[in-house]
């Protein structure tokens, strides 16, 4: 699937299960919780932090699409087409960062 395939697909979905698009702004604090899981689960699970019982057996991978699908949908809602964005992103990280990762030493 590609991302835009991925946009229309949470446009569908929406629109046909989910009544309506909630406002930007409440998605936004939707996405802002979303990403809080994912990084609780890191956190216990690759930091230092300890796992509540709660905690042990939830899906990364889950949480993870949870974070995706709320970002397609804000990208939707503002028209903002992440193909392009996300192109554009790695053109200029390649660009600033071609030699600034080759040559620090900490990533030997």
């Amino acid at each position: 699937m590609t991302i835009e395939q991925a946009q229309q697909e949470v446009d569908t979905w929406i629109k046909e299960v989910g009544v309506r698009y909630f406002s930007e702004l409440t998605n936004m604090a939707i996405l802002t919780e979303e990403v809080g899981e994912v990084a609780r689960i890191i956190a216990r699970r690759y930091g230092d932090q300890s796992f509540k019982k709660s905690d042990e057996e939830v899906d990364l991978g889950a949480e993870m699409a949870d974070v995706l699908f709320v970002l397609l949908t804000l990208a939707n809602q503002t028209g903002v087409n992440l193909t392009e964005a996300f192109a554009k992103g790695m053109e200029k990280r390649t660009k600033r960062d071609k030699d600034r990762h080759q040559n620090n030493p900490k990533l030997r």
